[in-house]
């Protein structure tokens, strides 16, 4: 019987970094669910933005003005080679709720190829992070975001059709996606549509420990030490993980059956210890009578989506093309 590979083959130049992200965010975080900030931003590099074009690109940081005390900001791509009005993604950045920003490289790097290859016009929101500020901060700036996009009198986003909005996020990113999702179903807009959610390796949970969670212990970047410890550090304290933010088809889930929730596709990888919970994501959608479609990766890891030099990476960024010209398409019969 051929044995089960347990870990993925990855480039070493993929593995370099994965540790040394994995190095970071462990010596960062506190056995008392708090951060050392100082410490994490030393591996944190935080490239400014393209304020003079770069390969058909630019981008810029905007303040959301709406409560400049909270510091809310976001990183706006725009394509300048664009001769129609492109399909606008707004993206939530992953990192547990508790590490990284729209600003830093891997995320700058990974909005950048989103906008060029989609293409897209990206928004990649600076939410606050925990445990500094824990749920359900990081779902108010996000819907924030949307209500600033949707209000906005400039010409911020003139190369935008708001009426073709994505919402995307990858691992706790598309946690928040999720939810901002169901917050702007019940909220009347002026030109913004959600028409499709990119959950990109998603990050739910619940109390229970799944096969997969048990089986990939020695994988890159997640385990079940580290994703405890975000919840924990995310969720308001004494909190379980079958809080219904986490566990959202769980035991204490919001009936979502009535939801106008969008068209979705769940990107899982096969070395990704969190995929059981992804899968019953997309199937609890399904379920509850929305659109979902499971994308399966079987040798990704967890983030595999940002480095250029996998293969799989390639695949997935003509999947997120795909979707977003069909469902930007139905869009535009809908309204003939």
């Amino acid at each position: 019987m051929a044995e089960i590979q347990s870990s993925p083959h990855l480039p070493w130049t993929v593995r370099l970094f994965v540790s040394a992200a994995s190095f970071a965010a462990d010596a960062s975080r506190r056995s008392n669910f708090t951060v050392n900030r100082r410490l994490f931003n030393l591996f944190d590099y935080k490239p400014s933005p393209l304020t003079k074009p770069h390969k058909n690109l630019k981008s810029s940081d905007v303040l959301v003005a709406a409560d400049p005390s909270r510091n809310l900001w976001f990183r706006l791509y725009t394509p300048t080679a664009a001769t129609t009005k492109l399909p606008i993604i707004v993206f939530f950045h992953g990192g547990g709720f508790a590490f990284m920003s729209a600003a830093s490289k891997p995320y700058d790097d990974f909005c950048q190829r989103l906008a060029r290859e989609i293409p897209a016009v990206v928004v990649s929101v600076n939410y606050r992070l925990a445990p500094e500020h824990r749920y359900p901060c990081q779902y108010d700036d996000g819907f924030d975001v949307l209500k600033f996009i949707d209000d906005s009198q400039s010409s911020l986003f003139e190369g935008a059709n708001l009426a073709q909005c994505f919402l995307a996020g990858d691992s706790s990113g598309g946690n928040i996606a999720h939810h901002v999702a169901i917050r702007a179903s019940g909220h009347e807009f002026r030109d913004l549509k959600v028409v499709g959610i990119l959950a990109i390796q998603p990050f739910f949970g619940g109390e229970e420990r799944t096969e997969s969670e048990k089986r990939l212990k020695s994988v890159p970047l997640v385990n079940v030490g580290r994703t405890d410890w975000m919840w924990k550090a995310f969720l308001p304290e004494g909190s379980d993980r079958d809080h219904p933010v986490v566990n959202v088809f769980g035991p204490n889930a919001v009936d979502i059956s009535g939801v106008d929730f969008p068209a979705t596709i769940v990107f899982v990888g096969g070395f990704d210890p969190l995929q059981d919970w992804q899968k019953r994501y997309c199937e609890g959608l399904k379920e509850r009578g929305k659109q979902a479609e499971l994308v399966v990766f079987p040798n990704a890891i967890h983030t595999f989506y940002a480095y250029p030099e996998l293969d799989d990476s390639s695949v997935f960024i003509n999947k997120v093309r795909d979707f977003v010209q069909l469902q930007s398409v139905n869009v535009a019969e809908t309204r003939q």
